[in-house]
């Protein structure tokens, strides 16, 4: 007889006919040790993405959308810039697929994540660091006119804020079906979350305010200055108000075009910057105190979160982005004071039997 206290599972109910089809309905998940109390603090964990990430949904659609317009032919090369998780959401679409890619990318990102597009069959092209994200994004637009292939342009393209709109967006609604959800917290990269969302939240319940992020020391929204765009809408110079900061993935030294809707549009209620250590900070606290392991963007995120939910009033529930997994992030500051030697501790109580003991 089976323990009732057990955890049990009974599968999904279906089969998947590849593992395109695995990409969204991520969970929501309650925050129990960090939050406020009297405060429903929640986390919407795209880390269950097939690849890690929110971009997976991005880059099924951006493929996908273009095979149905015919912009994509069959056997056509796919090239992108990013910082990389969009490059490692279309390194898995393609290799189901079967599209070439290569992707361009500033060489200051983690190099893990050249690892995992690599492994997944991508071609990587590094660009200078001193050229910033608009080096990258140059680059690719390069290379697309001189080879033919076809470029994802993630920071432009209608199928990046429409994925969202209809998949994530549809989720939190379905996940907050008959409960209260007073804010939505988020950062932006493209933007595609925060205008695919906002589109929906708007429209289904206004009285939701959505509360949008930024780093600290690139407040690009925050400091009024408009990127100058070309004619596609495709940023021709790096931003003034930008700097290097470490929440990668987040804000490129241009403001997207897809991120733009939200700004004309009105669609945030509140900017709210945080600086990249605080982003580090809260990040290993959501792993070392609630067992989830997210980025630093998802630190950042939650931050902002966390300053919303300790003004909330009581019963106030808020719901907060995270982005990706932190395992993409091993090279970077999130986990520069973890050891990967015994410490001090470790070896005690190591010692503190008599076998198998190192030194």
């Amino acid at each position: 007889m089976t323990d009732p206290k057990l955890r049990t599972t009974s599968g999904n109910g279906r089969t998947f006919d590849s593992v395109l089809d695995t990409i969204g309905n991520t969970p929501t998940i309650r925050i129990n040790n960090l939050g406020p109390d009297g405060i429903n603090l929640f986390v919407k964990f795209e880390a269950f993405n097939p690849a890690g990430s929110v971009k997976d949904r991005l880059a099924v659609n951006i493929i996908e959308a273009a095979e149905r317009s015919g912009a994509l032919k069959p056997g056509q090369t796919v090239v992108e810039a990013t910082s990389g998780n969009t490059g490692i959401g279309l390194a898995m679409v393609c290799a189901q697929k079967g599209y070439p890619l290569v992707v361009t990318m500033a060489e200051s990102f983690s190099t893990e994540r050249r690892q995992l597009m690599r492994m997944l069959g991508a071609k990587v092209v590094l660009t200078p660091k001193a050229e910033k994200g608009f080096g990258m994004y140059r680059k690719a637009a390069e290379l697309a006119e001189k080879h033919g292939w076809f470029l994802a342009r993630q920071f432009e393209t209608q199928a990046n804020a429409e994925i969202h709109a209809a998949t994530t967006a549809r989720e939190i609604l379905g996940d907050f079906n008959g409960e209260r959800l007073d804010y939505f917290v988020t950062g932006y990269g493209t933007g595609g979350t925060v205008t695919g969302v906002s589109r929906v939240l708007r429209a289904e319940w206004p009285e939701t305010k959505i509360i949008l992020s930024e780093p600290e020391n690139a407040q690009l929204v925050g400091s009024g200055i408009a990127t100058e765009r070309g004619e596609d809408d495709d940023p021709i110079s790096s931003h003034p108000a930008f700097e290097p900061h470490v929440i990668q993935g987040w804000t490129p030294d241009f403001i997207p075009a897809v991120l733009q809707e939200s700004i004309d549009n009105g669609y945030f209620d509140q900017l709210i910057p945080v600086p990249g250590p605080t982003g580090v900070e809260w990040a290993q606290k959501l792993a070392s105190q609630e067992g989830i392991l997210t980025g630093i963007s998802g630190g950042a995120t939650f931050a902002v979160a966390m300053e919303i939910a300790e003004q909330a009033e009581p019963g106030a529930s808020v719901l907060c982005m995270l982005p990706d997994t932190g395992e993409r992030y091993l090279s970077t500051p999130l986990f520069g004071d973890i050891s990967v030697d015994m410490t001090d501790e470790e070896s005690e109580i190591s010692r503190s039997t008599p076998g198998y003991h190192i030194g």
